[in-house]
Parts: C-alpha cells; structure tokens; sequence
C-alpha cells in the first residue's frame, strides 16, 4: 500500500472529503463537493477512488453506490491494513451511518465455504441494511 504522502492532490483530496463525511458519498457528490479544489470532471473523482480503492483507503458500498473511507487506515502496513479480503458494512436506513466491520476468521470460514465448491473469490463486500442502535434507541 502506498503511503498517504504518495497520493496525487486530487486522491489526497477525494479521501479528506471521505474521511470527513458522516455518511457515504457518491462520486457526483463528491464532485460537487470538491469543485472549488479545481474538480471540473466525474472522471477526476472516479479516477482518484479506483485508486483509493486499490490501496485500501476507501470502500465502495455496493448497494449504495456509494464510497466510504476504510474506519481502520492506520495499520497501513504490509497487507493493506486489516484483511481486506472480507469487509462487513452495516448500513443504517434511516440515518445512513456506516459501520466497517472485519473479522479475519469469518473472512476465512466464508473463502473456504464458497472455495469448497470450487469457486475463486476476487472479493466480498457483505452489506447489512437496517436500523442501528442509535435510530432504535429514538425511536423507542
């Protein structure tokens, strides 16, 4: 994975407005956000987050999606931070909090599950859709 100080502006700037949002951004939100640091083209963002993604800053959410910046960047070591084999996502539909998930050894009970029948997995991104504890809690 690359240092942080290796990013171009425009990936260091894509992963400030990521790391500072509350919730996950699409990458035409991200374009508007970012139009006074010189972003005229969907391209730019989309260029900047296939990077970030590559090297473990950022997370696409699929049903969403839309992107979040990784909640554990500061193991940026030898394997990407944490396995990033299999990362959970639960996902609040109410206020749209994200929360990032990783567990190595669910990680590797569901790569042998799904190699047991012979399938070869690039990646899984498991997505839960709900309410979290703080909507319930306002709710009750």
């Amino acid at each position: 994975m690359t240092a942080r100080n290796v990013l171009t502006k425009n990936q260091q700037s894509v992963l400030e407005k990521l790391e500072a949002a509350n919730a996950p951004l699409s990458a035409y939100t991200l374009l508007d956000q970012l139009r006074e640091r010189g972003f005229r083209a969907p391209l730019q963002v989309y260029r900047a987050l296939d990077t970030l993604m590559k090297e473990g800053y950022v997370h696409r959410l699929e049903s969403l999606n839309a992107f979040v910046a990784c909640s554990d960047p500061h193991d940026h070591g030898h394997t990407h931070g944490h396995s990033h084999g299999m990362t959970a996502f639960a996902i609040c539909d109410n206020c749209g909090q994200v929360t990032e998930f990783c567990d190595e050894k669910i990680g590797e009970r569901l790569g042998e599950w799904v190699g047991s029948a012979g399938f070869v997995a690039k990646k899984a991104v498991i997505e839960f859709r709900g309410t979290c504890a703080k909507c319930r809690a306002e709710a009750a």
